[in-house]
């Protein structure tokens, strides 16, 4: 069995050369063999068709032997054929080789030329020895036939000729395919050879080691293979090392709020506890540490199920506008307390949407946490919600820190945390993401270093046909 690409392509070049070869061979055999014995039929038929026309017209009323004994005697000496009179019954008369052997020949062509006049016969097996072409024309008196004259020769010399072109050319063909074969092989090599060199650098990807880089030999599908390979591996890499700097995160972000509750833990059970004051304190500082575990645990949570499309959104009709309010008030609290302004501009018709409550409750909640946790004290928070034709577009905007350019392309991306030294997991954007699109939206994000940064998420308008109460908010 032919296992591999280079054989096969090997023994299909090679097949196809060898059917064209073939198929040539025997076009130039048939033309040859054509040439040579039709060439000689003419000559024959000519010959024949002459001297029959001379003594049919000038010899007309004498009697077939007196006829066959002039034409033996007007015979060219450089008459190469052999030329035989016949009686109506096919039996020599006379041949030029001035005998009378009474032999009887019933060859196709002396019965055609008895019948029609003129009949001509070429034997492609040896008679009597040897192969011959003959023409046979009738001799007539008065309209009547009582003769046939007969041209013949040896076809032998033709043959001779004929196997020795073919035997030329079969050596020629041999000649062909052997070069043909020995191109075949070149040309698998060269085909064959970048394939393999795609399927070792495949390998070592395979193991692990992603530095390797495959070589673009050609510009074609092979090239753009490897070079589609090498593009891989490059995306590979910072998927990995973005991966390694989510876990480093991650670790940091788990390892801080377990300090604190076990520092705070160790100081109450060494500690006075009749000291309200710092017993509260640290009480309070072990609830918001617990707090941001639970947050930390949730996102990963969230997001291994999104990974594995496990999360599913329970649609409903609801009005956006009642959702967006209590998040307002929700985080004007905190505003306060970081002394960051929250400002808002939602319209006072309906802002009606299909959707998940709790999952897009879940999203804007992120987004406010991100922006109040960048933007520094005396800074500023907006929320702003609009309708444009079928869409509703809400922006929450800051003017904190900013994100570089370098990172705002790979921001919302998985395991992506950026340049930012805030606590966080990294996985906030990519599930609100996520979700966003879970409800046929769209969330970007525009971002200018050091002056601020404004996510819009776009919501499709749900076209209510009646009056749909917004939902009660416990």
């Amino acid at each position: 069995m032919l296992k591999g690409i280079r054989s096969r392509l090997t023994v299909y070049i090679t097949l196809v050369l060898l059917l064209i070869v073939l198929l040539l061979e025997g076009v130039f055999i048939a033309a040859v063999h054509y040439y040579y014995l039709g060439s000689a039929m003419e000559t024959l038929n000519s010959r024949a068709a002459t001297s029959a026309t001379f003594f049919n017209k000038y010899l007309e009323g004498f009697s077939l032997k007196d006829r066959a004994r002039y034409i033996l005697e007007n015979l060219s000496t450089e008459e190469s054929s052999k030329v035989e009179v016949l009686n109506a019954e096919g039996q020599v008369i006379i041949n030029s080789f001035g005998f009378s052997s009474g032999e009887q020949v019933s060859t196709p062509d002396v019965r055609t030329a008895l019948t029609s006049g003129k009949g001509n016969y070429q034997s492609l097996n040896p008679v009597n020895g040897e192969r011959i072409i003959a023409v046979s024309i009738a001799l007539k008196d008065y309209g009547s036939t009582i003769g046939v004259l007969r041209y013949s020769v040896s076809a032998e010399p033709l043959y001779a000729v004929i196997m020795k072109i073919v035997l030329n050319a079969a050596i020629v063909g041999v000649l062909v395919i052997g070069f043909g074969f020995g191109l075949s092989l070149i040309i698998a090599k060269r085909i064959v050879g970048p394939i393999q060199q795609l399927t070792g650098v495949a390998k070592e990807m395979a193991t692990g080691d992603f530095t390797v880089r495959a070589a673009k030999q050609y510009d074609d599908e092979v090239g753009t293979l490897a070079v589609t390979l090498n593009y891989m591996s490059e995306e590979i890499l910072k998927s990995e090392k973005i991966k390694y700097d989510f876990i480093s995160s991650v670790t940091h972000e788990l390892r801080t709020p377990l300090t604190s509750i076990k520092g705070w833990g160790e100081t109450l059970l060494v500690g006075d506890l009749s000291d309200k004051q710092e017993t509260l304190q640290g009480l309070e500082v072990m609830t918001s540490e617990t707090d941001r575990l639970i947050g930390l645990v949730e996102d990963l949570l969230d997001f291994s199920k999104f990974q594995a499309g496990e999360i599913t959104i329970v649609r409903q009709p609801y009005d956006l506008r009642g959702l967006l309010e209590d998040l307002l008030l929700q985080f004007r609290y905190r505003g306060q307390t970081k002394q960051i302004r929250l400002y808002a501009n939602i319209p006072d018709q309906p802002l009606p949407v299909d959707g998940d409550f709790n999952r897009l409750k879940q999203v804007f909640v992120n987004l406010l946490d991100n922006a109040f946790k960048f933007t520094p004290a005396e800074g500023a928070v907006s929320m702003t919600a609009e309708l444009r034709e079928a869409l509703i577009i809400i922006t929450v905007a800051d003017n904190g820190e900013g994100i570089e350019a370098a990172d705002l392309a790979q921001l919302g991306t998985k395991f992506f945390k950026g340049r930012s030294r805030q606590s966080g997991s990294g996985l906030g954007l990519a599930i609100c993401k996520e979700i966003i699109e879970l409800h046929d939206g769209r969330l970007r994000i525009e971002s200018e270093f050091t002056k601020g940064t404004s996510v819009i998420v776009e919501l499709p308008l749900y076209r209510m046909t009646q009056h749909v109460p917004p939902p009660l908010y416990l």
